[in-house]
């Protein structure tokens, strides 16, 4: 178990923050407690250099892990965004070339993506546009479209990079390697909709085929890429398959379409030392945690607090410490006042006590975030020490 307490800024700090992080969670000793984020909305850092608060370039150029991101983190306060992932092109590609359909009075586009989506783009609004029709919707359309786009080729990857990569990287933050994504991404091209037809479609082996194709290719990317020499510190899978209720599809389907497609990229991982391997997925996602610790993902992320509340406590209690967690921490919180940011933060810190977890937002900082309650919250979680005690 942990105790905390509080930190004194006086006290020499002997860590750096891949070090913090890394010991935490695996449940180490550290000298204080790293303020972490993943990110903003883009309209958020707009309106704080309309106030200037931050200048305007990095406003409009930060991204995760980029230059401007950590300038950003500097001028802010942050210790870390988990965000800084190797992002190996292991998607569609090529992918579609974008076309406009249509364009309505009031500026709305009717437009081809770049994922073969028919899809409405309302001007000014940033959100999920509307989903009209989809491409992939039989094998005929697999076949002629699809397939091709998710092999695995040597020039999706710049090996060369990689081979030099421990060379470059920086030792002093964690670094993540993506592995991409077993259902999310296909959700995307098929549409929510789309996908439910495919589940149940006549032709039963069809999405079957869809996911092992997309999955092998993704495989090849990461064993191709660890083979390299890279060290990552941990790895992290993108799905976004569960909303408010739980998962989008039934949790039998997704087990038998995609367990065996984790438990061979998480047994990949573990041959060459990743150890922490992460899954990002918003909504409830109860149902689905037993097949993915099962496969090997070990570590929750974001663990959105919604309307169904805290996520992690149920989540170590069924599956014990081998269980860790990263986010936790309700966004909504940087939009009112010190009493709601202190009232948070003391209800994580409780949560911290169990180890293995990481507070950090539960999703990018959204627009109306106060910028001078994000600068509180990373001034009072800095504060806090943990150490090891006997249970």
């Amino acid at each position: 178990m942990l105790s905390a307490g509080k930190f004194s800024k006086e006290r020499e700090l002997k860590m750096n923050n891949r070090e913090r992080i890394m010991n935490i969670l695996h449940y180490k000793p550290v000298d204080r407690w790293p303020a972490v984020h993943f990110g903003y909305w883009p309209e958020l850092l707009c309106e704080w250099a309309d106030k200037g608060l931050i200048p305007r370039d990095l406003a409009e150029n930060a991204y995760d892990g980029n230059a401007a991101d950590l300038e950003l983190d500097r001028i802010i306060g942050w210790d870390f965004n988990w965000n800084n992932h190797e992002r190996p092109n292991i998607k569609l590609w090529p992918t579609f070339e974008p076309q406009v359909l249509e364009v309505f009075p009031d500026g709305t586009r009717r437009e081809i993506s770049e994922l073969g989506v028919v899809q409405r783009v309302k001007p000014g609004l940033v959100s999920i546009p509307s989903e009209e029709d989809y491409l992939l919707k039989d094998r005929d359309a697999f076949l002629r479209h699809y397939k091709d786009r998710m092999q695995y080729t040597d020039d999706r990857l710049d090996l060369d990079y990689f081979r030099k990569f421990n060379e470059t990287r920086r030792w002093d933050i964690p670094i993540g390697l993506k592995l991409g994504s077993v259902l999310g991404d296909l959700r995307n091209i098929t549409t929510v909709v789309g996908m439910s037809y495919l589940m149940y479609d006549e032709d039963e082996d069809l999405l079957a085929d869809i996911v092992d194709t997309y999955a092998e290719m993704q495989y090849k990317c990461t064993e191709a890429i660890l083979a390299t020499g890279a060290t990552f510190d941990f790895a992290q899978y993108w799905e976004d398959i569960c909303f408010k209720t739980g998962p989008l599809f039934a949790p039998d389907k997704v087990r038998e379409l995609c367990a065996k497609h984790y438990q061979k990229r998480n047994d990949l991982c573990h041959k060459y030392g990743i150890d922490v391997i992460a899954l990002d997925c918003d909504g409830v996602t109860e149902a689905l945690l037993p097949m993915w610790f099962e496969t090997g993902v070990n570590t929750m992320f974001p663990i959105e607090v919604g309307v169904w509340g805290d996520q992690f406590v149920a989540a170590r209690k069924k599956f014990g410490r081998g269980m860790l967690g990263v986010g936790g921490l309700e966004k909504n919180v940087f939009r009112q006042d010190r009493d709601a940011v202190d009232a948070e933060l003391a209800r994580v810190m409780e949560i911290a006590k169990l180890g293995g977890f990481l507070p950090c937002p539960d999703h990018r900082l959204m627009p109306g975030s106060k910028f001078e309650l994000v600068q509180y919250y990373i001034e009072k979680i800095q504060e806090y020490q943990i150490a090891f005690v006997e249970e």
